[in-house]
């Protein structure tokens, strides 16, 4: 039995595979921001899945709300709580491998993306199924309502966790406070 796939769907299970590769390189790697790196391609690699199935509008928001905003709260949190400083210490020191597969895989994304865009049959097929945003909309507070109020507890429970495992522990927070007491005594 032999199965024959259109030039779409080739590019969406090519986008998928890149997606699912970049995610089990983030939950794998040793590398915060490495991992960061990888979720950046995983996500858009979904965003390119969401576009091929002739949703846009849901594409666009996965690269403007997660890739974009909710990655930068990321790297702002691993900057802030400083989880780099151990893996600056056991970290490889060839930086050029560290980042060849984030670069490959995103090259590879960016080929499926220009190919799917500049293709006139893909467009054709892609204007005829399009999903609006109120269609969306609609979907999402009518009968995924409970779903979206879910997403959104888990959210909330994340950066409440993540807020109690980063706030320091009440001995680190006294001994902060007499460090700062020290200094303002020999000014």
């Amino acid at each position: 039995m032999i199965m024959s796939f259109s030039t779409i769907e080739i590019m969406f299970y090519l986008a998928a595979i890149l997606a699912i590769v970049a995610s089990i390189k983030v939950v794998t790697g040793s590398n915060t921001v490495h991992a960061l790196m990888y979720l950046v391609v995983s996500l858009l690699a979904v965003a390119v899945c969401f576009y091929l199935m002739g949703a846009p509008f849901a594409a666009g928001l996965e690269v403007i709300v997660y890739a974009g905003a909710i990655l930068v709260l990321f790297v702002f949190a691993i900057m802030m709580f400083g989880l780099t400083e151990d893996e600056h210490q056991h970290a490889p020191q060839n930086t050029l491998t560290s980042w060849l597969g984030p670069s490959i895989l995103s090259l590879a994304l960016l080929a499926v993306l220009l190919f799917s865009i500049t293709d006139s049959g893909i467009q054709n097929r892609l204007s005829s199924g399009v999903i609006s945003a109120k269609e969306v909309g609609i979907a999402l507070y009518g009968p995924y309502v409970l779903a979206v109020e879910i997403a959104s507890f888990l959210l909330l429970s994340g950066l409440v966790s993540a807020y109690h495992y980063a706030k320091p522990t009440h001995e680190s927070l006294s001994e902060t406070q007499s460090t700062q007491m020290d200094s303002e005594e020999q000014l």
